[in-house]
This record gives C-alpha cells, sequence and structure tokens, in this order.
C-alpha cells in the first residue's frame, strides 16, 4: 500500500438504502425488470417464500398475489417499515445471518445479493432456510456489472488518495464463480447465467451516485463531495449519455435457479 494512500474501511452489510422515498424515485427500474427472475421462481399458491432483501416490498407484493405465503427480510428498518405498510410479513435481519432452519420451499433474491459479503454466509444461510427439494432464484449484478461507471468512481478516488477497492461495497461475480459457491454449499445449479441488460435511467446520473454509490461518496471529504460527482459524471457523458440527454447504465445481471437435493440436510459448515 503507498504511503500516500488513505484506506477506508469498509462497511460490506451497507446500509446506504435507508430512504425508502429517494430508492423508489431513482432506482423503481429494479423492480420494473425483474420479471425474468420472477419467472423464473414461478410461486405457486400455499408454498412458502422468503424474499432475500426484499426492500419496500414492492416485488413481495407481485410474489404475495400468487397465494404464497410471504416473508420478506431486509437489513434497513425503514425498508422494512415501509414493506410492512403494504400489509407484509417482513422483519429487519441481515442476509449473512438467516435464522431460519428447513422454512421454505423457495428463497428469492432480486437486485440484493452483490450487497452482501461474504457471499458464502448468506448461500449457507440459504440453504439452511430451505427445506429439501428447494429452490433458491435470484438475480444480482454479475461480472462486468456497471464496470464503466466503476471505472469513473475508482479514478476519482485514487486522485484524491483514497482506496477504492478498500471501500468497495459490490460484489459482482462470474457465473463460474457463483456456481461454485452454490456447488460448494450444497445446491445443484439448473440455470445461472449473464444477462446483459444496458438499463435506462429515470433522472439524472447524480441521482443514480447518490442511490447506488454512497459508500463511495462517504468517503470523500464533505467539501469535495459535489466535485467528486460532478467529475464521474463529467467522465462518463460521452460514454454513457445519450444525444438528449437520457443515461444508460452499463448493468449486467447474473440470474440462477439453485436446487437443494431432496435428501439434503443442513449447509455445510
Amino acid at each position: 500500500m503507498a504511503a500516500n494512500k488513505v484506506a477506508v474501511a469498509s462497511n460490506k452489510s451497507t446500509s446506504q438504502f435507508r430512504d425508502p422515498g429517494r430508492y423508489a424515485a431513482n432506482a423503481a427500474f429494479v423492480a420494473e425488470l425483474a420479471a425474468p427472475a420472477l419467472d423464473l421462481l414461478a410461486a405457486e399458491a400455499g408454498e412458502s417464500i422468503l424474499d432475500l432483501g426484499c426492500g419496500d416490498g414492492v416485488l413481495s407484493e407481485k410474489i404475495a398475489a400468487t397465494g404464497c405465503r410471504l416473508t420478506g427480510v431486509d437489513a434497513s428498518a425503514e425498508q422494512i417499515a415501509a414493506a410492512r405498510a403494504r400489509g407484509l410479513d417482513a422483519h429487519v435481519m441481515d442476509g449473512r445471518a438467516l435464522d431460519y432452519v428447513s422454512r421454505f420451499e423457495g428463497i428469492f433474491s432480486n437486485a440484493a445479493l452483490h450487497w452482501m459479503r461474504p457471499p458464502e454466509r448468506v448461500i449457507s444461510g440459504v440453504f439452511r432456510a430451505l427445506r429439501p427439494g428447494g429452490r433458491f432464484v435470484g438475480e444480482m449484478g454479475g461480472a462486468g456489472n456497471v464496470a464503466t461507471i466503476r471505472t469513473a468512481i475508482y479514478q476519482a478516488l485514487e486522485e484524491r488518495a483514497i482506496i477504492a477497492a478498500a471501500i468497495d461495497p459490490w460484489y459482482f461475480p462470474s457465473a463460474a464463480e457463483y456456481r461454485g459457491l452454490l456447488e460448494e454449499a450444497g445446491f445443484m445449479v439448473s440455470e445461472i447465467a449473464l444477462h446483459p441488460r444496458p438499463t435506462r435511467l429515470p433522472g439524472a446520473f447524480s441521482d443514480w451516485l447518490d442511490t447506488f454509490a454512497e459508500d463511495f461518496i462517504k468517503a470523500v471529504p464533505k467539501r469535495e463531495r459535489a466535485a467528486f460527482k460532478r467529475q464521474v459524471e463529467l467522465a462518463l457523458t460521452h460514454k454513457l449519455r445519450g444525444p438528449e440527454g437520457i443515461w444508460t447504465a452499463d448493468y449486467v445481471r447474473l440470474r440462477f435457479k439453485a436446487l437443494k437435493p431432496a435428501a439434503a440436510g443442513t449447509a455445510r459448515p
């Protein structure tokens, strides 16, 4: 580590989604584009389903509408309050410390797993929480997700002598890497693949940064944060902003379905 570099401790259990209103305004596309993952889950009436990282419950409502018994968990108390306001059975819980045992036929997660490190702890808890024969279906950021944005953020931080990798909250694995983690935990992977999905943003790029890159922004001294965001935006203007001023983020999603063997026991240590 270079002597003039500043390392900032990283809280891998990020708390940046505490404001449901901001998330709804700037990230509604997260739920709107989740149809393929919901189709892969194929929840049925009477099933017990866990929505891991349920946020404000927008997708949880859609799952519950199938007639299943839906439970939602999220690390944000504010988001859980919003989910409960929708009438959902939702609880504050760290995705790395699920305390369920053989409880669910299915566990679903959308756009949440890439915020949870280490992934092994999450997968182990999911395996334990599923009943034998149950399924784990998810969509998350995969290898190459927002790579152009990430590069611009890293460069702007490095110019301020901040070690970007030390505060990076994102975990974007390849299909092969995540398959290996699932199989090591005891799952049988029936489907896993990367899906490039350039995504039109609903507003200003600075709103995206405030919503999804807060961990990086907080590492910058307050007096420099506005300039930091302007620098990142300027670096990306000719790459991600269209002629009409509309921003498109270079999203790549990793979508998968994994099965717990019918005769499986608890997760491997």
